[in-house]
């Protein structure tokens, strides 16, 4: 199932996304960056079924391996130390970072043959539009 979502897909629209860094903490120096950002998102599966996420960008770039269900620890693009944990519900990559509380939800999916990323934090929603790169 995650086989959909393998290829290096490239960023084309991103809405809310200012807000939703707020609404996790992220600081005014590091939102000016990340609004101006726009990565490519490389998703690959090995035999082994561990799943890397890489993002990859001029500012910054981050890259995350794990198995579905299994948690794990990760530090964000922005610094946070989270605990994430990658799940596969009704055909969406969902990625649940937990830290000092809180908790975030990604949401990635395939509409149209593009990825679209929901990032959730609370009652704010950005959504992050990508296309598979010929």
């Amino acid at each position: 199932m995650v086989e959909k979502f393998v290829g290096t897909w490239k960023m084309i629209s991103s809405d809310n996304f200012d807000d939703y860094m707020k609404a996790i903490g992220v600081g005014f120096a590091t939102r000016q960056v990340g609004n101006r950002t726009k990565p490519n998102l490389v998703v690959s599966v090995d035999d082994q079924g561990i799943v890397c996420l890489k993002s990859q960008s001029t500012f910054k770039t981050t890259e995350i391996k794990f198995k579905l269900n299994e948690p794990f620890e990760e530090t964000t693009a922005d610094d946070r130390k989270t605990r994430t944990v990658v799940t596969l519900e009704n055909g969406k990559l969902v990625q649940k970072q937990c830290w000092d509380g809180k908790e975030t939800n990604i949401e990635r999916e395939i509409e149209d043959g593009k990825l679209v990323a929901k990032c959730i934090m609370g009652d704010v929603i950005a959504v992050r539009t990508y296309v598979m790169e010929a």
